[in-house]
């Protein structure tokens, strides 16, 4: 759910109003002022909860239709799909972590 409520919204702002520069400072998506956000702990925390939550949401979604489609046995469609969320927010975890404080 949280995905379905803030994803139009970062589709928005770092699709069309940042490249733009409609409503936001000229240097709102420049390397120096992301790298600032993600080396704060709370723009990690930020970061890593905003892509865990889209390949979860993603992978449940997936699940669904393959479940439904009969397309395989269930445990190795959640390991296939689920496996894969679990995977990604490991290793946005980790580089999130190598980026410093």
């Amino acid at each position: 759910m949280l995905s379905a409520l803030f994803g139009p919204a970062l589709i928005l702002i770092t699709g069309i109003l940042g490249p733009t520069g409609t409503w936001l400072p000229e240097n709102f998506l420049s390397y120096d002022h992301v790298h600032a956000f993600a080396q704060n702990p709370l723009g990690k925390l930020i970061a890593l909860a905003v892509i865990s939550l889209f390949f979860w949401h993603g992978a449940e979604r997936i699940f669904l239709t393959l479940k439904d489609m009969k397309a395989g046995p269930l445990p190795s469609l959640k390991v296939a799909t689920y496996g894969v969320a679990a995977l990604v927010t490991l290793v946005t975890f980790l580089v999130l972590l190598s980026i410093g404080f």
